[in-house]
């Protein structure tokens, strides 16, 4: 698999910015196993598709860590590459940085778009607490291409989503596995996660900002190893028949430093293509 010259460069980063940490910072002793999570597609820590209430990275109210990751979706009509950084201030803050480009092969084209994110933690630990985690979020997106976007009909090329996110693991839950599940509620006017823009335009119309759900659960089924099924509503602001996204994953936890997650994906309609389905893949280092 070739991996495009801007994802390499942000792979290269993240090294080394993480490098910079300490490993008595980074690699925090105070947090189980996977409990971050992984990845998500906008930067944010969490799931594949679903940014989570828990923060990136193994900091502790004492320390910060720093991440780096990269990521491929191959569907029927369309490929999307993201790479990212992510930082953790003392288990209280993440900020991220994540630029996607999404290949559209019958267009001979590419769509980059970057992405800045926060979160803060507002209350408990996903472990601890004996309610769940709950997190403020920020993703501010701004389209470098527009012109496919502008053509369909966006209204902007860039936007502002914010969610509040709640999590919580459930240890030794369903025959001696630990249980996971997250919900977030999105604010949003994104049309396929911004990648064709934000909003319609329509004469003198503007679309307003809709409220979708996000969900996530997984399965513990060893410390190392998680399965798991997510689900994403999404607005048709276009009139495209965007769809919500769904993906059923597998995570690898094999230490603290790495985690590798691979996923089925079915992705609904983009863009007027149905039924876009296929894969994803995942790596993410934590120093």
């Amino acid at each position: 698999m070739k991996i495009p010259v801007n994802m390499r460069r942000a792979a290269l980063v993240s090294v080394v910015i993480a490098g910079l940490v300490s490993s008595a910072q980074a690699i925090a002793g105070g947090k189980l196993l996977a409990t971050p999570g992984v990845s998500q597609v906008e930067g944010a820590g969490g799931g594949g598709i679903v940014p989570w209430a828990q923060l990136a990275g193994y900091a502790t109210e004492n320390s910060w860590s720093a991440s780096g990751f990269c990521s491929r979706a191959d569907i029927t009509d369309y490929q999307l590459d993201v790479c990212g950084l992510q930082a953790n201030f003392f288990d209280r803050v993440e900020v991220s940085y994540a630029r996607q480009t999404f290949e559209v092969p019958a267009l001979k084209t590419d769509i980059s778009q970057d992405i800045l994110s926060a979160k803060i933690r507002l209350y408990g630990d996903i472990v601890y607490s004996r309610w769940p985690q709950v997190s403020l979020g920020v993703q501010h997106k701004k389209l470098l291409d527009s012109d496919v976007a502008f053509a369909l009909g966006a209204e902007e090329k860039s936007g502002t989503d914010f969610y509040l996110a709640a999590s919580k693991l459930h240890l030794a839950a369903l025959l001696g596995r630990n249980v996971f599940w997250n919900v977030s509620v999105r604010n949003t006017r994104a049309n396929q996660l911004g990648l064709l823009g934000f909003g319609r335009r329509e004469h003198t119309l503007s679309t307003a900002d809709t409220f979708q759900l996000e969900t996530s659960v997984a399965l513990f089924v060893s410390p190392n190893w998680a399965l798991g099924y997510e689900y994403r509503q999404k607005p048709d602001n276009l009139g495209l028949g965007e769809q919500a996204w769904q993906d059923a994953f597998i995570a690898w936890f094999p230490n603290k430093r790495v985690n590798v997650t691979a996923a089925y994906l079915d992705l609904g309609s983009i863009a007027g293509a149905a039924e876009q389905t296929g894969w994803y893949l995942s790596l993410m280092g934590n120093l």
